[in-house]
């Protein structure tokens, strides 16, 4: 199976060497389009370095390179330029998330794949984990009646990797309901079976993270190791988490503000679903330790599920009966059994034996929830959500 990589990063180069190869011990990457040559073949697995051939384009890679799929693991900036030169193609996809930034990306890369027959894979592990699947289960199975309201929560114990590291690349990124929501207004979606439809949405912006110190400073060219919470010393002292080597200050001026841009301390929306219910979801960056938790709460007049991804946990409460039971799912697996759940959908499609779970559609109807919960965090006002296939 022969792989042609565009953007040979640490989260995609991570997924080949562990659930892709799982899911298909033969695959192999045999061509990448990166310009970072050195650090790209650093990052390929041992059995690759020697076959893997570079390229400067992605349609040279794909016209000399007899691959049998494509994977996208470029920065954020870069997902939709490339999904669109790869949308010419029918070779299946692999397609990091956000799918876009912006609105501009977004109906462009929606136009490239209108009757385009390039098969789709979006990284949406948490659709697909083993947890998501078994909740949507037993809500077709009656477990609520009809879905009435979800209330989701995601308090992101390792946050810091939004400053310390190159995701505080406001240009890049766009914010955390691209970077982050996009994942959870995905498995929303799926579990209530309805899109969204409106957005009322708030966010609180350096109150925490940014400030005033120099732009490119590291904890070791910094004064305040002693005292600040972020220094490595402090970090290892506390378990407190996050990278425990020297790192980027999570309090400079390079992070950004709220009036150039800038990632979210937390950030919340209201959100309608075209069904006619509503939810609510709240995303939380400085949470720690044993704060962390990721998950949601469904509910409906028979009854009310909850689960929890960090326990591995769900629990199914009757309404009108005296039982309530709990089941728990395995642990271990990366982003709580999704990615593998993605490479067995990524392979079965290669293969031409099954269909992807997380199609373009899945990552369009996400993007488009998300730039509408940051419209209304800018502005103030309930946004309407572009819906797949609406007339520009």
């Amino acid at each position: 199976m022969r792989l042609g990589v565009v953007g040979h990063g640490g989260r995609i180069s991570g997924m080949i060497k562990g659930p892709f190869r799982q899911a298909d011990s033969d695959l192999r990457v045999v061509a990448v389009v990166d310009p970072d040559e050195e650090g790209a073949r650093s990052r390929l697995a041992e059995e690759d370095r020697d076959d893997a051939v570079f390229y400067p384009s992605l349609d040279e890679m794909v016209r000399r390179g007899n691959l049998d799929a494509l994977a996208i693991g470029t920065r954020c900036n870069l997902h939709t330029p490339y999904a669109i030169e790869a949308a010419a193609y029918d070779i299946p996809l692999f397609l990091e998330k956000p799918v876009a930034i912006n609105m501009e990306q977004a109906i462009a890369l929606e136009d490239a794949f209108e009757g385009s027959a390039c098969p789709v894979v979006v990284s949406f592990p948490l659709r697909v984990s083993p947890l998501c699947t078994i909740t949507r289960e037993y809500l077709a199975d009656g477990a609520v009646g009809t879905p009435e309201h979800i209330l989701a929560t995601n308090y992101v114990p390792y946050g810091t990797v939004y400053w310390d590291h190159e995701y505080r690349n406001y240009d890049i990124t766009q914010g955390l309901f691209l970077q982050k929501a996009t994942h959870d207004l995905d498995y929303i979606c799926y579990l209530m079976d309805s899109p969204i439809v409106r957005v009322g949405a708030m966010h609180t912006r350096g109150r925490i993270f940014g400030g005033s110190k120099p732009a490119g400073l590291r904890c070791s060219a910094c004064d305040d190791t002693e005292t600040c919470l972020e220094s490595p010393e402090s970090r290892k002292r506390n378990s407190s988490g996050g990278v425990q080597s020297d790192h980027w200050c999570l309090f400079g001026e390079d992070c950004g503000s709220p009036e150039t841009g800038m990632n979210e301390d937390s950030s919340s929306a209201l959100i309608e679903f075209e069904s006619g219910v509503h939810g609510v979801y709240t995303q939380v960056f400085y949470a720690r330790r044993d704060a962390g938790t990721r998950g949601a709460t469904i509910s409906g007049y028979q009854g009310t599920l909850r689960f929890d991804w960090y326990t591995n946990e769900l629990h199914r409460v009757r309404h009108h009966r005296p039982f309530s039971d709990t089941i728990k799912a395995g642990g271990g697996a990366s982003h709580f059994g999704g990615d593998t759940e993605l490479a067995r959908d990524f392979v079965a499609v290669i293969r031409g034996k099954g269909a992807s779970r997380t199609p373009i559609r899945t990552g369009l109807e996400s993007v488009y929830a998300c730039l509408a919960a940051r419209a209304s965090a800018e502005t103030g006002a309930f946004v309407d959500v572009r819906q797949v296939g609406a007339v520009s």
